[in-house]
This record gives C-alpha cells, structure tokens and sequence, in this order.
C-alpha cells in the first residue's frame, strides 16, 4: 500500500475552476488505462493489491481508495506517454514509476478533458502530503518546480532554477502552477510525492494558455 495514505471516503471530487493561466489537470486518460490494466509501461502484468486503512492515491480519477478495496499496481511512464500523443520529446528524463488504479473503468475525474476556460484545479482530496511540481518543455527538458508543503497547500521553496528570482514563498498549489505556466516554455507540469518520487497527476497547457 502507499506510504502517505490518508483515509478519505471513496467520493469523486468536485471539480473547482481555475482562473489562472491555461492548463488543465489530467488522470491518466481512458485509453492509456486500458492498455496498463493488460500490461504496464514496464511491460508486467498488473499486480493485484488489496488496500488496507485506504487513503490511496488513485491516478485513475484523482481520487482516494476505500479500505478493502481491490486495486492493481502499475508502471507508468508519464512523459513518454505525453510525448506519444502530442508528439513532444521525452528526452533524457524519461522515467517510469508504479502508480494505483482502479482494475475496472471508474468514470475517471469528472473534470478530464475540460481545458481552456473550463480547466480545473488540482482537487483537494489529493492534497495532505507533501508535494513537487517539475515543470518540462515540449523537448522533455526540466525547467523548473515547486516544493509544495503538505496538509495546507503551500509552496515553500523557489523554483530549481537558479536564476529564477521571482518565485514566492506562501502560495498554494495552484498559484504555484500559474507560476510555472507564466513561463512560455512550459508544456506540462507534473504532480508528484516527494519521499517516494511516485507520479500523482500530469497538467498541461492548453489553448489560450500564456
């Protein structure tokens, strides 16, 4: 099971509009689910977890897992997978790493998919645990990221790049990705834990976007 459970009831979260600059936020799609549930971007079978207290992370609708649940454990290549369908490069920073999904469709985030004005903000269920956010180019190339305090939301650190002067300490989540997305270089950002690495969402710019 995760080691940064937190016990939730298993209820999708509401989705709430972001007023900040054009990205969304994304589970892993549908079609991407499909194809891990048969075999995963390590090229294993699923493995089969039943979940304990529940608290889980689910990467498949940005939900938390009930206690007794039946799960499966997959690897997942996030920036190969970007690169695949929008035909970016995932560059040298390619990685893969095991992330929880529900072994059945489960209807996703109700927000998938939305974009442009209607994209929406990473939803609160998932906060509690400490955070970072890697901003990546459309070569797949890092440039730049957050640490995001667990339980409030907030972003204590500056960004990875040295001579970014402009990053604020304070800020939530969201105002920490409208930071990155400020940059015209940024493509995606990643969510993910920080003792463990484990990938926890993708956003991504969208039309209209700065």
């Amino acid at each position: 099971m995760s080691s940064e459970t937190t016990t939730a009831p298993h209820d999708f979260p509401r989705p709430v509009p972001s007023a900040g600059p054009g990205y969304e936020v994304r589970p892993i799609v549908p079609e991407t689910l499909r194809e891990l549930r048969l075999r995963d971007d390590a090229g294993r079978a699923p493995r089969v977890v039943i979940e304990g207290d529940g608290g889980t992370p689910l990467r498949c609708c940005l939900s938390r897992s009930v206690a007794g649940e039946r799960l499966f454990l997959v690897s997942y290549a996030p920036l190969r997978r970007w690169a695949a369908e929008t035909g970016g490069d995932p560059g040298p920073y390619d990685e893969v790493g095991p992330v929880f999904i529900h072994p059945e469709p489960c209807g996703g985030w109700p927000a998938a998919g939305q974009g442009g004005g209607g994209a929406m903000s990473y939803p609160r269920e998932m906060w509690g645990e400490r955070r970072v956010l890697r901003a990546y180019s459309t070569k797949g190339e890092i440039l730049g990221g957050r640490l995001i305090e667990g339980h409030t939301g907030t972003a204590s650190t500056a960004s990875t790049e040295e001579n970014d002067g402009n990053a604020k300490a304070g800020v939530s989540l969201d105002e920490a990705l409208e930071q990155l997305y400020s940059d015209p270089r940024v493509a995606a950002v990643h969510i993910r834990a920080v003792e463990y690495g484990c990938f926890h969402a993708e956003t991504r710019r969208v039309d209209g976007g700065a």
